[in-house]
Parts: structure tokens; C-alpha cells; sequence
């Protein structure tokens, strides 16, 4: 049945050509034996099925690599195709592609129907779309479900596989779900959708002991309650989990298969951490909802999607992240679940002054749970040897740095057990001692916290250089300074611009053509502006009086005071109101959404 469920009986088309009319967009499929040809109407947005022969030869032509979907903005219906894509390797024989570069194409051949400020909106929603683009890490394939994982697509029913890789993906990790939402309602067309997903995949072809075998990392970003750091916390009504991320890593030895699954999430039940300018905002638990139904909600889908629940909570004990632990492991009790247990351990407290060696602790802690849980592992012969029974669901605040640590440790135990018992390493042999794959491993774990950091909060992971070397260093130091600035800025000054993007693509936001107040447009108070002047004004003269000494020293100290004084004063009064002067999302109103 495994080897059955790595072939979908209805692959997407691979070789695709774009033909452009004035009247049409034409898709013709370039696979062998291939006839299709999608017809796209650009007036009445119809999409059919018609033959080469109808495609005019004034059509200007292109090569693509794959449709994304399509989204209605101020000027109408827009395309987005795939323009350039790059190999990542294969699985099990199936290419793997990054999708690296992407056009998108208006279904209006003018935009005279458009007033100023709706020209000026388009461009704005057309740069969103830009926006979420480029961020690294759009994934596909043609042949093989990226979205499932090996023991999901092992334990399906031969319906499922003869169903389209659109039909039968896992929706929380198709990124163009609400692009292809029109794709998905015709049948008959979905061999010219690809499902798209965000996140991570690295492949490395390894050898220990002289035996050579695949090994993959897989991080799965869901696209439900996506968004950037500050603006997305917690959980939604639902139950689904702020930067949730499934990550698998996969052994492929002599056509066994051994796979091992961790996820990561933010902190389940309803509370915020909105930016105000200060370094570190006072994360907030919300008083007026019922935790509990979304904690059901939201534990309830992770043990049908994954069975047993190990929390592993990484959160300080202390300061302003102790009520969250403290809520979370009350929670946990209070639900009374035998299938979700919890453990805490404040890992900035045990790891400081460089103690990295005092994780340990908490390996040791999680081992007898990791040998009940197990792997996933199905022989040559395509026998299911044994299943993954449990998974770790590890968060910190972000679920991006200390999560990272913890998770590459458990996978390295999975792979150290795994390695031994497909015969790859010796008795008695650890992982540790292969200097060459340990490279590897621990390159591809630090490259993967980068991408998942990179893609929630705006810049690359703290602590790779743990995660790359194994032991802390004063160059990792100084990076983690130097990101922790970057994410500041960015956290404050752009990430409204960044949640809005990511609310747009997804569909959570969707545009009306016809509203008449676009919530592009918000009138800022006089404060915004005027105290930032008179601050800087205040500031410059402070520093023009000291180089410019009075008459007297009294006279300059007078000036400097006070000028001083002002400056001090209005950033302080910005300081207060800091949540005034973020740049905060406009086109979803999270409060609400919270």
C-alpha cells in the first residue's frame, strides 16, 4: 500500500506553455501523450477545457512551471503562475522543485476604469501579493503528495489514491488553497493546479559505514492562523495554532523507510503579545473568552492527525512568560486527557552562562515517552514494520529558536535508533561520532530554523550556531544581537504591511471591487506625526547647544536641560502610546479575530 500511495494516479501536469491572447490566457499541457489545453476567458473569467488546434497562432507564447491560482483585486482577476523553478532532489523517485520566481497576470488588458485612488490601492494589494512571493520557500511537486506524511499516505484507502494531488492534499498546507478554490470546484481541470507548500525541504544523500541512504527534512508551515510574530499568537476559535509547523525527517535505505514527526505551535488558548515599541511587549491572556473550547478544539485535531501528545514547553518561568506556563499546564490538568501529557522546562534558565550540555536534562526526561511513540517504518517489501504512535508538540514564545534546539535533539535520538535498526550503523555506534553526517545534520537543522524564523518572524533563527557546532559561541552571540535588532525594526515598522499580505493571499481578507472606503486608507492622528518631529527637532538642539557652548556653563547647562528635557519627554509620551505609532495591520482587524 505504501509504494501504491507514492504515485497519484492523477499526476499534475509537469511541462506546461502559457499562450496570451487579448481575449484569452491559454494553458497548454506539454507531458507526453498530453492533448489538454486550459482556456482562461479574461472578460468572463470562464475556465474550460479545449484542444491545441484552438489556440490562435497570434498567441504570444511561454514556457511555466505550474499555475498558483487566481485572486480578485481593485482592477479585476489577476493569474499567478510559476515563471522559474529549481530541483531540491527527489523522493522515492519523484522530483521535488522550489518554486523561485512567479508572474502575475491581469485577466483586464487596461486599467481607464479605474479612478486614482483605486489605481493606487491595486498597486498596493499587487504588492502584497509580491511581498508573500518572495519570501523563500514555496515547495511542489508534480507526482508525489509533499503535504502528507509518509505514515498518512501509508494508511489510505485506494480511493484516496486515485484521487488528483489537489483532491487528496492535507488543506492545513496548501499555501494556494484560496487561489485554487475555483481550480478545485472543476474536476476536469485539476490536473493543472498544483498545491503549493510553504516551509522547508532539504535532501541529502548520505553514507555511514560505507552504506549510502537518503535523508530528508521536511517542515510543513500550515497556512491556518498564519501571520507574523506580535500580530499572531495563540490560537483562533477554531483551534488552530499560530505557527503551526509539521516537520518530518525521513531515512530511505534499500528501499526501507523510516519517518519521524515533530510539531511545533504557539502556545494554545487565547492570548496576544501586540507590538507597542517596547523590546519585549507583556504578552496578554484574554479575560473575556472560554479557553477551554478552543484548547479542546485544537488538542482534540492533533490526536486524530497524530495520536498520543507530549507538550514540551520551553517557556521561562519567570517575567512576563510565567502566567503562560502556568495557564498552559493548568489547562492541561483541567482537561484531564490521558492521551496529552506535559512537560516544562525553562530552557533560558537551565542553558545559561553557555550550560548547553544541561538539555540533557530534558532528553533524558522525554527518552522512556520517545521509545513508546516510536517511528514510522515500512520495509522493502512495502510492509508497515511500525508506526509513530505520539508526537512531541514543542513551542516557546516564537516556536522558532529554543523550539528548533529541542526538536533537532529528539530527531537526532529517532535517527540514532532508526540508522541502527535498518543495519546502517554498527552496535554501539552513535550518530555523534560520524563527523561527516553530523555536519550535515546539524547544517540542515540550523538551515531549517532559519527558513521557519525567516518566515514568521522576519529574519533569520537565534542560536544556529548551537544548533550548527553544538556549542555556543560569542560569533553566534553577536549574530543573535544583530537579528534581534532586525526583528525589532521589523516587528514594530513592517509587519502590519506583512500580516496584511499574508491575510490577502490566504483569502482571510478578500477585496471588493465595489467598496466604497478602502481600509487601505487610515487617517493617522496629529501625534503620529508631530511627536516624532519635535522629538528629533528636540534632540538635534540638545546636541547643537553642547557642541556650540553659551557664554557661560550655566547658560549652555540651561539649553541642555532643557532641550534635553523636551526630547526625553516626547519619547516618553510615544513610548506610552507606542501602540499608536507601530504599523499596524489594516486589512484584518486581529483584535477581533482574537
Amino acid at each position: 500500500m505504501a509504494a501504491a500511495a507514492e504515485t497519484a494516479a492523477a499526476a499534475a501536469y509537469a511541462s506546461l506553455k502559457l499562450h496570451i491572447t487579448p481575449e484569452k490566457f491559454y494553458v497548454e499541457a506539454c507531458d507526453d501523450g498530453a492533448e489538454d489545453v486550459l482556456a482562461i476567458d479574461r472578460v468572463s473569467t470562464e475556465v474550460t477545457l479545449t484542444v491545441k488546434k484552438d489556440v490562435p497562432p497570434s498567441a504570444v507564447t511561454r514556457p511555466i512551471y505550474g499555475i498558483l491560482g487566481t485572486i480578485r483585486l481593485v482592477a479585476g482577476t489577476y493569474l499567478i503562475v510559476i515563471t522559474k523553478k529549481k530541483k531540491v532532489g527527489e523522493i522515492f523517485s519523484h522530483a521535488i522543485w522550489k518554486a523561485t520566481d512567479f508572474d502575475i497576470l491581469s485577466y483586464k488588458k487596461t486599467m481607464l476604469h479605474l479612478t486614482d485612488i483605486q489605481l493606487q490601492d491595486n498597486k498596493v494589494f499587487l504588492s502584497m501579493l509580491n511581498h508573500v512571493l518572495s519570501v523563500d520557500g514555496f515547495y511542489f511537486s508534480t507526482t508525489y503528495d509533499l503535504t502528507h506524511t509518509l505514515q498518512r499516505l501509508a494508511n489510505t484507502s485506494p480511493e484516496f489514491q486515485e484521487m488528483s494531488l489537489l483532491e487528496r492534499a492535507d488543506p492545513r498546507f496548501v499555501w494556494n488553497g484560496h487561489l485554487l478554490r475555483e481550480f478545485a470546484a472543476q474536476p476536469e481541470i485539476h490536473r493543472f493546479a498544483t498545491p503549493v507548500m510553504h516551509g522547508f525541504i532539504t535532501m541529502h544523500s548520505c553514507s555511514i559505514n560505507g552504506k549510502c541512504f537518503d535523508w530528508l527534512l521536511i517542515s510543513r508551515r500550515s497556512c491556518f492562523r498564519a501571520g507574523v510574530r506580535y500580530y499572531v499568537r495563540g490560537i483562533d476559535s477554531e483551534g488552530h495554532a499560530a505557527n503551526f509547523v509539521e516537520t518530518e525527517q525521513i531515512v530511505h535505505y534499500k528501499g526501507s523507510k523510516a519517518s519521524f514527526v515533530q510539531t511545533r505551535g504557539s502556545i494554545p488558548f487565547f492570548w496576544s503579545q501586540r507590538p507597542n515599541l517596547k523590546y519585549k511587549p507583556k504578552p496578554q491572556i484574554s479575560k473575556s473568552v472560554n479557553h477551554m473550547d478552543g484548547f479542546q478544539r485544537h488538542f482534540d485535531s492533533q490526536i486524530i492527525s497524530y495520536g498520543k501528545q507530549m507538550i514540551v514547553n520551553l517557556v521561562n518561568q519567570k517575567g512576563s512568560e510565567k502566567p503562560l506556563e502556568q495557564t498552559f499546564a493548568k489547562m492541561v490538568n483541567s482537561m484531564a486527557n490521558g492521551m496529552v501529557r506535559y512537560v516544562a522546562f525553562d530552557f533560558h534558565k537551565e542553558c545559561s552562562r553557555m550550560r548547553w550540555d544541561r538539555l540533557q536534562i530534558l532528553m533524558d526526561q522525554l527518552a522512556e515517552q520517545q521509545d513508546e511513540f516510536s517511528y514510522f517504518l515500512v520495509d522493502s517489501d512495502g510492509k508497515i514494520v511500525t508506526q509513530q504512535e505520539g508526537i512531541f508538540r514543542s513551542n516557546c514564545m516564537d516556536c522558532l529558536d529554543r523550539t528548533n534546539v529541542i526538536q533537532s535533539l529528539l530527531a537526532r535520538r529517532s535517527l540514532q535508533a532508526q540508522l541502527q535498526r535498518l543495519g546502517v550503523l554498527h552496535v554501539g555506534q552513535r550518530i555523534e561520532e560520524q563527523a561527516d553526517f553530523e555536519k550535515i545534520y546539524k547544517n540542515a537543522w540550523a538551515d531549517n530554523a532559519n527558513a521557519c524564523a525567516k518566515q514568521y518572524a522576519g529574519t533569520g533563527a537565534l542560536k544556529t550556531d548551537y544548533t550548527r557546532t553544538g556549542k555556543r559561541t560569542q560569533w553566534g552571540l553577536i549574530m543573535d544581537g544583530w537579528n534581534s535588532l532586525i526583528r525589532y525594526y521589523k516587528n514594530n515598522f513592517s509587519d502590519g504591511f506583512r500580516q496584511d499580505a499574508i491575510d490577502l493571499f490566504l483569502g482571510n481578507y478578500s477585496v471588493d471591487e465595489v467598496e466604497p472606503a478602502s481600509p487601505l486608507h487610515v487617517k493617522k492622528d496629529w501625534k503620529f506625526l508631530a511627536l516624532p518631529i519635535i522629538m528629533v527637532v528636540a534632540f538635534s538642539m540638545c546636541i547643537i547647544c553642547l557642541l556650540m557652548a553659551g557664554d557661560t556653563w550655566t547658560e549652555t547647562l540651561a539649553y541642555v536641560l532643557f532641550w534635553g528635557s523636551a526630547s526625553f519627554g516626547t519619547f516618553a509620551i510615544i513610548l506610552y502610546n507606542g501602540k499608536d505609532f507601530v504599523d499596524a495591520p489594516k486589512l484584518v482587524q486581529k483584535e477581533k479575530m482574537d
